[in-house]
């Protein structure tokens, strides 16, 4: 589990395909010496698994599943990419409760400054769009976002200028894809609706 507070924004070194999935090895900043082996790490919101570390990198290897169900298949040598080790139990939980379970992916229609701020809005797959609320929350590239408004399939967020500047949300244009989780919350209401 993930709270959707980055932690780091790493780079891509290396992508390799292997016989069995895609290997990316990612720089980051994080005490290697205490990320074990086996450790989850989120990954522009997908959770992967730590298989290999080396002197300021780590490496993880992605399913097929996983590359055609996120933006994971368009990386390349230099990308950065928002990062956060998982939870432990007594962290402060700044941003909500994320599975790192990647839902689906969006589409970035605007960017506009606002103030010192910036306003964006997403379009989110259908019937993904169903489970987005004004004032709930959704994960945006891994980062733990406020819905300020939905109106169809289209939602908007605010992002202060803290957030734009020490994430990759920054580099959001219109025409981009991006990774999106909803709310867990919602994801179970709408189970339990369906088979009440």
């Amino acid at each position: 589990m993930f709270t959707g507070i980055v932690t780091d924004v790493g780079r891509v070194r290396a992508v390799r395909d292997t016989n069995r999935d895609r290997r990316f090895e990612i720089e980051t900043a994080f005490d290697l010496a205490s990320l074990d082996l086996g450790a989850s790490v989120s990954h522009a919101g997908c959770c992967l698994t730590v298989v290999e570390t080396g002197e300021g990198w780590f490496a993880v290897e992605v399913s097929g599943e996983t590359l055609s169900m996120t933006t994971l298949g368009d990386w390349h040598e230099g990308r950065r990419v928002n990062l956060e080790r998982a939870a432990r139990v007594g962290d402060e939980l700044g941003g909500h409760i994320v599975s790192g379970h990647v839902d689906g992916v969006g589409e970035v229609l605007s960017v506009e400054s606002e103030g010192g701020s910036h306003r964006v809005r997403i379009r989110a797959p259908r019937p993904l769009h169903r489970f987005i609320a004004p004032k709930g929350s959704i994960t945006v590239e891994g980062v733990s976002l406020t819905v300020n408004e939905v109106e169809d399939d289209v939602f908007g967020v605010n992002l202060i200028p803290h957030t734009w500047d020490v994430t990759t949300l920054g580099e959001m244009k219109p025409g981009g894809r991006v990774n999106l989780e909803i709310d867990m919350l919602a994801r179970y209401l709408a189970r339990w609706r369906e088979t009440a």
